[in-house]
């Protein structure tokens, strides 16, 4: 087997990216999606094919020999979108970077190029592999050449392989034929002609016949159809430029230089830096284990660190960091399920110029530590002392360890155990403290996951949440761009600072850093890429900090972000209790029901089927029972929920699969998949989010409890799984309208306002005005409409989006929004103004200014721009309630610790808050979450809270 060469279509193939690929941009809002969609064909590609030559071709703009025969060539094409052709030049960086061979020629088109490649390799005896989405390139195959087609789909990528035989048995015509094929039927695509009135079968008909364009005018006077004959005969100028415009060149001047095309090593650090400018972390894996400590070792010059055993070093290291302006630390630890503090490995803290690593020994030989609370070690790390003058050994005689700590650190070795990390971190904090709100002194990343090992206890928050001095540069980077999935310090690195540094997937791979540390040179690897870590936040810090302040947001991020991020600490530590026995009760609730439907939708459909499989599910209702709108795709019948919901209120049939399904979702997710979230100490401790949504709401995993079903009665029952622990009861709070309020609020409209402020039911006096009845004459079914005009105007709905939801018609929708704007005309300025503001300004602004860009006000694709102008309208409502929501809940905490309560607020999920009572703390509790949640926001109308109380969830809510 001969050289394998790899032929690559740049334009086609980002092409066909882009538009199979979402809409990705990275933090500076260069589009993404196509370049990301490139590489991944290539990687498959490179996989599949072991190349040992690759070259990428690209068209050059600018007429090519095609043109000066026919100028209209390729004029019907569509302008290429914007966010595409800023992903050319950016395309051929990338490849740059990786050092792939690319080829491009004035007067030649891509696949001339390709096309001469391939046949000179093929001439000198390669293997070779062409990619495009260009099916004029058939024409090249042969038993040499193979022809690969890439489609791609939701990201999906499928290729299609044609050598010439191929081509055959699709087509049924020869690679050579092809050409003709596509010459009598022309391409409306490319703006070449053909014969009119010949299609693609009549083209492949004629040309199995006869060959050949040319046989088939040879044998016309045997074609007897006379229109076919007819504009054949007219059309033959037409069919020979035909022709010439579908013909490849393949014996073009270009030639492939071997030594630029010899694959080599593609994973570059100069791509790896790219990749991770780009936000391209997913192909980061690509890159080997040797290459990534390269790029650590590299990155590690520009910075010094040092590693630092000795507990006494570390003290004094943390007295001298006290004397610093600033002091980024990163704990290192490996995280265990229901442990939020994980176990730490060590400890890189970054001041000044230098950064240090300090290992954590698992164990300690010291019985005082052992014997002693964590909360009795005291050491005092005020700042009153005078500073290090010397090296880490020396000693500082005025702050000596008091008696308690001496005890506590004596031991047969001078090790550091994570007991003493927390020491120390604690002294730092307390000196952070004593500054002002404003200050920079410890910069951290992603806080929530630290306080543990900062010592933060609910004793000292007693009289409020004090967290003067740190800075979270994960919540700060959110706040400037919360339209990323997610952040990491190398983000950061990448943003801020224009550097490169490893990721700690790539980093670890499938190891823990505990692992990774204990291999041969592992320790110096952790120890050097935690300091760049470090380094990296303490350089950091201040650009954040002046993005925020820039953008209005500082003042969101010390009152409201900062201290929330306490309270979710405080509130994953908590839980919630649940109870297996209840859950397992609710299991074979869920299953018994589910039993009785999947009989009764077998009785119905006269045989028994998989009711889970679409295809099976499509064919009983819309073949076999005949049920009538029926919409056929390539794999069957759509069974979407959209469709089924169209026809259940007159189909039982249909309504028992929607019930069957949700019932069947409900148990796998919660009546089989809660339990094993359920810790030793029986409660769930649920991950919250504070940096995911891109509105400022709080999201939830492992498990989402923010997804507890609340639609039916048998999905509420789960509820009822949630207790609170012995002798205590649940209350429960949740804001009414809670975002109608804010756009009456916002708005300023009269009417929406005085309907609140006179305690009037919105929905009905909406029905009321929209349908045209008396108040008192509103139907129930009137009034469920009305609601969903309500929250649907708050969401940007469109005249389609609202018939859907209400089964009415277009037109009758569209009249439903007219009457209700003119209705509140207020509220129809208001949301103007937000689509106008955002347009203007690329972002939309809640009350509080935490604000949510809106690229897709930009994109040419209508759809997206329509879509952002639904985001302008909802962000800054749906925002604002985010906020008011945070504020209520930093007030409702503070309280209840200031009263010195024991109850505790433990979930909150969406509008929501559940504070898991004390005995004889009941009427207190009610007071404070009424008055901190109507007090959270002073608007136009109240805010209104509606509380209960229960012996467990469901009882409660």
């Amino acid at each position: 087997m001969g050289e394998k060469l790899v032929l690559i279509d740049g334009h086609s193939i980002l092409n066909r990216a882009f538009y199979g690929m979402p809409d990705l941009t990275n933090s500076a809002g260069l589009h993404t999606g196509a370049v990301y969609g490139f590489l991944n064909i290539l990687f498959r590609i490179l996989d599949e094919e072991k190349a040992d030559y690759l070259a990428v071709a690209f068209d050059v703009h600018a007429p090519t020999f095609r043109h000066e025969a026919y100028p209209e060539y390729k004029g019907t094409r569509h302008a290429m979108p914007d966010e595409l052709r800023e992903q050319v030049p950016l395309i051929k960086k990338v490849l740059q970077a990786m050092k792939i061979y690319t080829v491009e020629q004035a007067g030649l088109e891509a696949d001339d190029i390709l096309g001469t490649l391939a046949r000179k390799a093929e001439a000198d005896g390669m293997d070779v592999s062409l990619v495009s989405g260009d099916r004029d390139l058939l024409q090249i195959a042969t038993d040499k050449i193979r022809i690969r087609i890439p489609k791609t789909k939701k990201g999906q990528t499928t290729v299609e392989n044609y050598y010439a035989a191929d081509v055959l048995e699709t087509m049924q015509v020869t690679p050579k034929e092809f050409i003709d094929v596509k010459a009598l039927q022309g391409d409306s695509s490319d703006n070449v002609p053909g014969v009119p009135k010949v299609g693609p079968k009549t083209a492949t008909d004629l040309i199995v016949q006869y060959h050949s364009a040319q046989g088939v005018y040879d044998h016309l006077d045997e074609i007897t159809k006379k229109g076919l004959h007819d504009t054949l005969e007219a059309n033959r100028e037409l069919a020979e430029l035909s022709l010439f415009l579908v013909t490849i060149k393949t014996d073009s001047d270009v030639t492939l230089d071997k030594d630029k095309a010899k694959l080599g090593d593609i994973f570059t650090e100069e791509a790896y830096a790219l990749y991770t400018e780009l936000g391209f972390k997913n192909l980061l894996r690509h890159f080997s284990a040797q290459k990534t400590d390269a790029v650590i070792a590299s990155a590690a010059t520009t910075f010094q660190y040092e590693i630092v055993r000795e507990l006494s070093r570390a003290q004094a290291l943390m007295r001298r960091a006290e004397r610093a302006q600033e002091v980024a630390v990163y704990p290192v630890f490996d995280k265990d399920q229901f442990l939020p503090e994980g176990r730490l490995c060590g400890l890189a803290a970054a001041f000044d110029e230098k950064a240090y690593y300090i290992p954590v020994a698992e164990e300690k030989k010291a019985a005082a530590e052992q014997d002693l609370p964590l909360g009795q070690l005291a050491f005092d790390f005020g700042g009153g002392s005078p500073a290090v003058t010397g090296g880490l050994n020396e000693t500082d005689n005025n702050n000596e360890p008091d008696a308690l700590m001496q005890a506590a650190m004596s031991g047969d070795e001078d090790i550091v155990t994570q007991k003493d990390v927390v020491l120390l971190l604690k002294g730092l904090r307390e000196w952070a403290r004593g500054f002002g709100r404003d200050d920079i002194r410890i910069a951290v990343f992603g806080i929530k996951e630290q306080y543990g090992f900062f010592g933060v206890t609910e004793e000292e928050m007693q009289d409020g949440i004090h967290l003067e001095g740190i800075f979270d540069l994960l919540i700060g980077a959110y706040l400037v761009n919360p339209l990323k999935n997610d952040y990491a310090p190398e983000d950061i690195a990448s943003e801020y600072l224009s550097e490169t540094i490893m990721g700690r997937k790539q980093f670890l791979d499938k190891l823990t850093f505990r692992d990774k540390a204990a291999e041969e040179g592992g320790e110096d690897a952790v120890a050097a890429y935690a300091c760049h870590i470090a380094w990296t936040l303490l350089r950091a810090a201040g650009p954040v900090k002046d993005k925020l302040s820039a953008s209005g947001m500082w003042q969101l991020y010390t009152d409201i972000e900062r201290p929330l991020s306490y309270i979710l600490f405080n509130m994953e530590q908590k839980g919630i209790r649940a109870l297996p026995d209840k859950l397992k009760e609710y299991g074979d609730q869920l299953t018994g029901r589910i039993d009785e439907l999947e009989k009764s939708i077998h009785e119905a459909a006269g045989s028994d089927f998989n009711i889970s499989s679409p295809k099976q599910l499509g064919e009983i209702l819309f073949e076999q029972m005949q049920i009538p709108g029926g919409k056929k795709t390539k794999t069957g019948y759509s069974t979407a929920a959209d469709v089924l919901e169209k026809l259940a209120p007159d189909y039982p049939f249909v309504a028992d699969i929607l019930e069957y399904r949700g019932l069947t979702k409900l148990k796998s997710t919660y009546a089989d998949g809660l339990g094993e979230y359920i810790a030793p100490d029986h409660r769930i401790h649920t991950t919250l989010h504070q940096t995911i949504t891109a509105t400022g709401r709080i999201s939830s995993t492992e498990p989402n409890l923010q997804n507890i079903p609340m639609r039916t009665e048998l999905g509420r029952a789960i509820r009822k799984v949630f207790v609170p622990a012995e002798g205590y009861s649940f209350t429960d709070a949740d804001y009414s309208q809670i975002e109608l309020r804010i756009l009456a609020h916002m708005s300023g409209d009269e009417s929406l306002i005085e309907a609140y402020k006179g305690g009037r039911d919105i929905h009905r006096m909406t029905a009321s005005k929209v349908f045209g009845v008396p108040f008192e004459q509103v139907t129930d079914l009137q009034r469920r409409n009305a609601k969903a005009v309500n929250f649907g105007i708050v969401y940007g709905i469109s005249s389609f989006g609202l018939s859907q939801n209400i089964s009415i018609s277009r037109k009758e929708a569209a009249e439903y929004i007219k009457q209700y704007f003119q209705m509140f005309p207020g509220i129809k300025s208001f949301l103007d103004e937000q689509v106008e503001f955002a347009k203007a300004n690329g972002y939309s602004v809640t009350l509080y200014g935490r604000r949510r860009p809106i690229p897709e006000l930009k994109n040419s694709n209508f759809m997206q721009r329509q879509f952002g102008e639904r985001v302008a309208m909802n962000a800054p409502i749906q925002g604002t309630g985010a906020d008011i929501m945070k504020i209520a809940m930093i007030r409702v905490w503070e309280e209840l610790h200031r009263q010195r309560l024991k109850s505790r607020l433990i979930l909150q999920i969406h509008d929501e808050l559940l504070i898991e009572t004390a005995p004889g703390e009941e009427e207190t509790v009610q007071k404070i979450l009424t008055e901190g949640m109507m007090g959270a926001a002073q608007l136009k109308v109240s805010l209104e809270v509606d509380v209960h109380s229960g012996s467990d969830w469901y009882e409660a809510k």
